[in-house]
């Protein structure tokens, strides 16, 4: 296995331990975070998470499509300095319609069952994450790039 494959692999399994993520957005030069629940496509080219249209964070990423999410495996115990795990996603976001919404609810609901009824609402809006590039860090100083779009 080669190092791409390796960093894939821990990315992979990072993301599919995880449920939440910290979704970064911004308006008129200043950030703006929230915690949501996040899936993953196979190939680590897409994330996918689901948010009532009227909130802040959709607003924003409407005026601005750049954002980036931050999952972490942290459990707030000291051995956290030597094992935690994070990683930075870089991307650009846009809102799922038409018949890829069904094909995206899907696989976010495998993730997330319990929120079947949120996803279904008429509030619910999907939003697809189309990743530029992840930073991982392993013990806040080793840092490793994986460029999926350029």
């Amino acid at each position: 296995m080669n190092d791409e494959d390796h960093l894939k692999n821990q990315i992979r399994e990072l993301l599919l331990s995880q449920r939440l993520g910290v979704l970064s957005t911004h308006y008129k030069g200043h950030p703006y975070s929230s915690l949501v629940a996040f899936s993953s496509s196979e190939n680590l080219s897409e994330l996918y998470f689901a948010t009532p249209g009227s909130t802040r964070k959709y607003r924003n990423l409407s005026q601005d499509n750049r954002v980036s999410m931050l999952i972490d495996n942290r459990s707030n115990e000291i051995s956290d300095f030597h094992n935690a795990i994070a990683v930075t996603v870089l991307g650009t976001a846009r809102k799922i319609e038409g018949s890829e919404k069904k094909q995206v609810a899907g696989i976010y609901l495998i993730k997330h069952p319990y929120l079947q009824d949120f996803v279904n609402s008429a509030s619910c809006v999907l939003v697809m994450i189309q990743v530029n590039r992840y930073i991982l860090v392993r013990r806040f100083q080793l840092v490793y790039e994986l460029h999926v779009r350029k």
